[in-house]
């Protein structure tokens, strides 16, 4: 079981920081949105991860929140994005 959490640790965190890459670098905003959706799922991920490990179900009310952040902020973005094209001639 150790090797199994050194893995998953090992994968997330690779993918964790690659994705804070593509925040800091963008280029565009968009690519920014979507970096941030891909760490947010992998928060996600983790504590599901966690959870199965450990068979316990306290993360699940973390995992809502994280999920409702995600989609709220992807719709904020997506709706900004399209105002600002509207706008530009």
């Amino acid at each position: 079981m150790n090797i199994l959490l050194l893995v998953i640790m090992v994968v997330f965190g690779i993918a964790a920081i690659l994705t804070i890459v593509r925040i800091v670098k963008g280029p565009s905003i968009l690519d920014r949105a979507v970096a941030s959706d891909v760490l947010l799922t992998e928060v996600m991920c983790v504590l599901g991860a966690e959870m199965a490990i450990n068979g316990h179900t306290r993360s699940i009310p973390v995992m809502l929140i994280i999920a409702a952040v995600g989609v709220f902020g992807s719709i904020s973005v997506a709706r900004f994005v399209a105002r600002r094209d509207n706008t530009t001639p």
